[in-house]
């Protein structure tokens, strides 16, 4: 499992996409099964800021599926094909 903690750069959304599409690429060209990303619990506006960019096209290619964890929300699960 490959972890992508977002709380030293989430002010800023460009930061926010390039890490999180270098984390994706990267657990993806390793053969990691599950990339955990934690955008934190706060008020959710990171989470569905990951979940939307996770939600383009061409990175829907890369993985399985997206769960966000009921026992923790301040978690993003994503499975890789």
């Amino acid at each position: 499992m490959l972890t992508l903690d977002l709380h030293p750069i989430f002010r800023s959304n460009r930061d926010l996409d390039i890490a999180l599409r270098q984390a994706l690429f990267r657990a993806a060209a390793t053969g990691v099964d599950v990339l955990q990303v934690i955008p934190g619990k706060g008020t959710g506006a990171l989470r569905q800021r990951v979940l939307n960019t996770l939600a383009q096209a061409h990175l829907k290619k890369l993985y399985a599926r997206v769960e966000v964890d009921p026992a923790n929300p301040g978690r993003i699960l994503v499975h890789l094909r």
